[in-house]
């Protein structure tokens, strides 16, 4: 679904134990390279204890990332937006969209609500105003307001909701 090839530069915003990056490590090859960031210490130094070669993990932000504009062929996302303040997320989309390449593709997994009317006001309850909007209400006005086409959108097993999108080229291009 992310189109990852050898050689390929990812990034994993929110990365937590670098879970993700190592299973999208293998798909880039020993001449690609997978860049995992996280806010949090002790998770950057779990991911960092387990990291194959081509995987490296940095401390920071989605809403700050430290990386020059078009650096990334595939940005990733899993699990993560919902964990950033409210009014951060948007500038998380659109750092995703600046480091991504003119071409390259986002892919965002987040929580979406259960289908049952009970099960869902009982989520709503546990997980409060962390996941209101819903992720996939939220996601379909971030990804297209940073500038990204959605390709995709759909759902995994009863929990996951996932955005496929692309950065446009450059006019010209």
């Amino acid at each position: 679904m992310s189109g990852t090839g050898p050689g390929d530069r990812i990034l994993d915003v929110g990365c937590g134990t670098g879970y993700l990056s190592r299973v999208l490590a293998p798909l880039v090859g020993p001449e690609g390279r997978v860049i995992g960031l996280d806010p949090s210490l002790p998770m950057i130094e779990h991911a960092r204890r387990r990291s194959p070669g081509n995987c490296s993990y940095e401390v920071g932000e989605g809403q700050a990332l430290p990386f020059p504009e078009a650096s990334f062929d595939i940005v990733v996302s899993s699990f993560a937006v919902h964990h950033m303040p409210g009014s951060a997320r948007g500038a998380a989309v659109r750092e995703m969209f600046r480091v991504l390449r003119p071409g390259g593709r986002l892919l965002i997994a987040e929580f979406r609500p259960p289908v049952n009317p009970l099960a869902a006001r009982l989520a709503a309850i546990v997980a409060g105003p962390a996941v209101r909007p819903t992720m996939p209400e939220l996601l379909a006005t971030l990804v297209p307001g940073a500038g990204l086409r959605v390709e995709s959108t759909g759902t995994v097993g009863p929990v996951l909701y996932y955005v496929n999108a692309v950065r446009p080229p450059a006019a010209g291009s």
